[in-house]
């Protein structure tokens, strides 16, 4: 039987290079989970299984694993730290009940640890800081807390301070129990504790002094007892306030170490079960009954409530299909039992319980409240859907993902990889909700729409191995439009005379400009019979031909009146198919005389920036041919209203990021068609001439 109060669901969380996975794999070398440590650096980490992982030494996909520490259950979901792949982050986030924040020595607070850390707030989830990389030239533990203070606007606790620095970093002094660490030079992390040298002994002091007035805050019988001048606070007073803060989200207990060369994160783990929340320490979940949607429920961390459980991440499986991983919040679940998908409102079969690892799984006959587990089966789950029991449902609160802001064209490379393609694309956009796909009418081209450049790059690699789809990817055109300004009146005679019967059309037509967003408007003028009824419908069949075709430059017409004014036919040689080729003919004539024009999408774009990059964003938009609109402060930040043209913003995502060390963002939507400037019109005509000569070639 499971004790619940014993189980800590966790996650890893940093800014990418922080050492998440590294410190991921000392965890599970130490609580005997693997008896071999893996090395990023080596493409040999468990938690990175994915290829594509291995071969960058980055984390792309959020892998779980289980394991025991001190009796206490410990599930942890080793997060990536790149911001193409932060809807991982979000999801995991979403689930856990605590979390162990990552900073590099070096580093500090960098621009992605901003992001997760609002994230984790979103949801409200505790956390510890671990200070990693202690051995790193220009390491500095004290001013990573300081750093946290300022930028992130927290109340981090030193529990512990570092013993010497970068390459002398040997142990840390635990402000606690008042003692040093001295680490052995070996993999399992031995060490003995002895007294704190004179040298850190006032530092260490200090920084004591800090965590109690900080603790005792949280417990009014602790506070009454250091402030009466009481030394005997116990260790266990003392840990109770620190959990007591954390758990509430007032402070962050703060830790040190090297994950690398096996210092710090054996107290780590301790800080891990001493001082995160369990799923009994925290409120009940909160849902709604489908049925009646201002009807609140609750329901506890307690295997004798009803079952419910929110499915957070799929994952395809070459041999086993799709695996759905779901975080049970209350009741307890058996293999081979049925469940109501609420969210979709679909009875599923729970034919498999898999405990993961990584990529590895292990069968569970049942599984409890305040479980992490996998399953197999479920044909209408997807990310963010709550599973309950069929007689007491719940509708759990979904999960928020961001838009893709990045987009790039594909095809098959042969007609053999055309429905692969398909088969392949739909079981990533199942995996992934940051991942969208569709197809442009206009260009007839499939657009993969994902976070930016890694993120797409990685969905066609991943195509190409797991799925063996060969395809050729580029940018997706832009969808221009041609127009007029100026009205004329054109007349053309297609005339043709082979043996036996020839053809014979005459049109007279005028063509003017529409108002922005018409369309086309063909209305017949004849008065006279001078064309028989019959053939007009044809007259309008060639317009439409020669507008979707474009005159100017091969794209789209809009936008203007043709109106069919007079013209002749003959008894014997006129044919549906000569007015066809006769209009046809003749609105392209029309048209190039009408002041012709380009006319291009345009986006609407709002970004946020904090204020030492905005004149290097505003500078970037102008250079772009964008018009920025308006500046207004908001929260800290200057967010810039604009409108810039989408063939200028191709790679954008990646732009932003390097013009603000990531710490800008972005969101942008198509607003409107604008007439495109005379030298990219030349450009872009140009271009279109000579893909044409290539193709009469």
């Amino acid at each position: 039987m499971l004790n619940i109060s014993t189980v800590r669901n966790i996650g890893i969380v940093a800014h990418i290079d922080a050492g998440k996975t590294t410190l991921s794999e000392r965890i599970l070398f130490y609580t005997g989970k693997s008896h071999k440590l893996g090395e990023v650096h080596n493409g040999e980490a468990q938690m990175d299984w994915m290829k594509q992982e291995q071969e960058r030494g980055i984390t792309i996909t959020a892998a779980a694993t289980t394991c025991f520490w001190n009796d206490y259950h410990i599930n942890i979901i080793d997060t990536p730290g790149h911001v193409d792949f932060t809807v991982e982050v979000e999801r995991s986030l979403r689930i856990l009940d605590g979390a162990v924040v990552v900073f590099c020595g070096v580093g500090g607070v960098e621009p992605q640890s901003e992001t997760v850390w609002r994230q984790s707030e979103k949801y409200n989830v505790p956390k510890i800081a671990f200070v990693n990389k202690m051995d790193r030239v220009g390491a500095n533990f004290f001013t990573v807390l300081k750093t946290m203070e300022e930028k992130l606007g927290v109340n981090p606790i030193p529990l512990q301070i570092p013993i010497g620095a970068e390459s002398k970093f040997i142990g840390v002094i635990d402000l606690i129990d008042m003692k040093a660490y001295i680490y052995d030079s070996d993999a399992k992390e031995t060490c003995h504790v002895e007294e704190i040298p004179a040298e850190y002994l006032e530092t260490a002091k200090k920084y004591r002094h800090i965590m109690m007035e900080k603790c005792v805050e949280f417990d009014d019988a602790l506070m009454n007892k250091y402030l009466s001048g009481e030394k005997k606070i116990t260790k266990q007073e003392l840990n109770s306030a620190i959990r007591k803060g954390t758990i509430a989200n007032k402070i962050i207990p703060a830790l040190c170490g090297t994950a690398f060369k096996n210092k710090g994160v054996r107290k780590l783990l301790d800080a891990v079960t001493l001082y995160l929340p369990s799923p009994l320490d925290l409120p009940p979940v909160k849902g709604i009954s489908p049925d009646n949607k201002e009807l609140v429920l609750e329901r506890k961390a307690d295997e004798k409530e009803p079952f419910a459980a929110l499915a957070f991440k799929v994952q395809s499986d070459p041999h086993m299909g799709k695996i759905i991983y779901f975080r049970v919040y209350s009741g307890k679940l058996q293999a081979g039992s049925y469940v109501l998908n609420a969210t979709k409102g679909k009875r599923e079969r729970i034919s498999r319980i898999l405990e993961m690892h990584a990529n590895q799984r292990e069968n569970r006959d049942e599984i409890c409240a305040g479980e992490i587990a996998a399953s197999v089966g479920l044909d209408y789950t997807t990310t963010g859907d709550t599973l309950c029991d069929m007689e007491h449902p719940i509708l759990l609160e979904s999960i928020e993902f961001p838009t893709p802001v990045m987009s790039i064209s594909i095809k098959p490379a042969s007609q053999s990889d055309k429905d692969k393609l398909g088969k392949a694309l739909v079981r990533m956009a199942e995996e992934d909700p940051t991942f969208t796909m569709h197809t442009d009418t206009e260009t007839e081209e499939t657009i993969l729409s994902g976070m930016g450049e890694l993120h797409l790059e990685i969905i066609v690699d991943r195509m190409k191995h797991e799925f063996n789809v060969n395809a050729i990817t580029g940018h997706p055109k832009v969808a221009f439009k041609e127009t007029i300004l100026s009205t004329t009146e054109q007349e053309y005679k297609h005339v043709k005379q082979t043996g036996g019967h020839g053809q014979y059309a005459h049109v007279i037509l005028e063509i003017s400009p529409a108002l922005h967003g018409e369309g086309f408007e063909f209305e017949n003028k004849i008065t006279q019979g001078s064309i028989p009824k019959e053939y007009i419908p044809s007259v309008e069949k060639g317009v439409i031909e020669a507008m979707q075709k474009g005159v100017i430059a091969g794209f789209p017409v809009v936008d203007v009146k043709v109106n069919l004014i007079d013209g002749s036919f003959h008894e014997v040689d006129s044919s549906d198919i000569a007015f066809r080729l006769a209009a046809r003919e003749c609105f392209k004539r029309a048209f190039a005389k009408c002041s012709p024009i380009l006319l291009e999408p345009y986006m609407s774009l709002e970004v946020s920036t904090p204020d030492e990059y905005m004149g290097s964003v505003v500078g970037h938009i102008c250079s772009k041919r964008g018009k920025v609109l308006s500046i207004e402060s908001k929260g800290g930040l200057q967010v810039i209203s604009a409108e810039a043209p989408l063939s200028e913003m191709f790679g954008y995502v990646s732009t932003l990021r390097s013009l603000s060390s990531g710490r800008a963002n972005y969101t942008m939507h198509f607003e409107k068609y604008v007439e495109v400037p005379d030298s990219v019109a030349e450009k872009i005509m140009e271009e279109a001439r000579e893909k044409k000569k290539e193709e009469e070639k």
